[in-house]
């Protein structure tokens, strides 16, 4: 029986399903964005509320938020880089690109914010964006490394 999608094929498929995925998120209006991640607060302000601390609800919110976009692009930067890897042999060159093509979305991503009610563009959200596709990259080149000794 023949295959529907290669392997290639579906690295492809899942990478920019990921970028769409991204791009949805990003497209919400901040009200929307904001009872997202408000739900997320909500959840583990409730379980840290079983400990004898006291933590400000507006710091667990920019954590959450900050967090949704270093794991979004930790996620983009090990499905780039998998699907860079299964084109051309993985060399410097394709990990260079891999974080360049993720680096050029992340901008995109926060240009396209500013267009969106309530929204903007940020540079600080920009570099944890780098710095998740930076980290999802080093984490897929150490398994890969791991994998074939």
């Amino acid at each position: 029986m023949k295959e529907i999608l290669g392997r290639k094929d579906l690295a492809l498929v899942l990478t920019l399903a990921w970028m769409g995925v991204i791009f949805y998120l990003s497209h919400q209006p901040a009200s929307q964005s904001s009872e997202l991640s408000g739900s997320f607060v909500d959840i583990l302000l409730s379980f840290i509320n079983f400990m004898p601390v006291n933590i400000d609800e507006a710091v667990v919110h920019f954590f959450i938020r900050k967090s949704a976009h270093f794991i979004a692009y930790f996620i983009l930067g090990m499905l780039v880089l998998h699907s860079m890897k299964l084109f051309f042999n993985l060399r410097y060159s394709v990990v260079l690109l891999a974080f360049s093509i993720t680096l050029i979305y992340a901008i995109s991503d926060e240009f396209h914010q500013t267009f969106i009610p309530g929204r903007s563009g940020e540079l600080r959200d920009l570099l944890v964006d780098s710095a998740g596709s930076f980290t999802g990259i080093m984490t897929y080149l150490l398994c890969f490394i791991l994998y074939n000794k």
